[in-house]
């Protein structure tokens, strides 16, 4: 039996194997634009959610101090930006300070149902409740709290805070 010279085939094999080559690398190219797509949706959805969760919390306390009108109906939580463009103090995402708000929420949700006129002792106790106070495990960091400002304006506790991440001192 007679083989074929492997010369007549060299050509077409190069073909073939830049072919296969460039399948491979079409694959993986589409496979990252999939990953970052999807990455981007988990990122909103994790956003919505935190504001949606938000905004049934607002409907529901709105309802509860409707007829009072002297008493913190709601509580907002704003993350301060840093200014500085300090590159030692990394920006946080979006769904690390969406649950942060929520944590920090949690806490003074005892302010909910206050009188207004009582906010003097009242920030002085959130401020102490909060000043430097570290929440474990947030998207597996530690981030250390620190309130910037407290303000109450129609009915509304707005308040401002810095959130950085907090290196725990090695054990001895």
């Amino acid at each position: 039996m007679r083989l074929p010279t492997f010369e007549r085939y060299v050509r077409g094999m190069q073909f073939l194997g830049v072919f296969l080559l460039g399948m491979l690398v079409g694959a993986i190219t589409l496979n990252l634009l999939f990953i970052e797509e999807f990455e981007a949706l988990y990122h909103t959805r994790n956003e919505l959610e935190v504001k949606l969760e938000q905004y049934e919390q607002d409907i529901k306390n709105l309802n509860q101090y409707k007829n009072q009108h002297t008493v913190i109906k709601s509580i907002k939580l704003r993350v301060a930006e840093d200014n500085s463009g300090n590159p030692a103090r990394p920006q946080i995402d979006k769904v690390t300070e969406g649950l942060l708000i929520k944590l920090v929420k949690e806490d003074l949700s005892i302010f909910l149902g206050q009188s207004i006129y009582e906010i003097n002792s009242d920030a002085k106790f959130a401020r102490t409740l909060l000043q430097r106070k570290v929440y474990m495990d947030v998207n597996g960091k530690d981030y250390l709290i620190d309130l910037r400002t407290v303000l109450l304006a129609d009915n509304v506790l707005q308040i401002w805070f810095d959130a950085r991440v907090h290196v725990r001192p090695p054990a001895t």
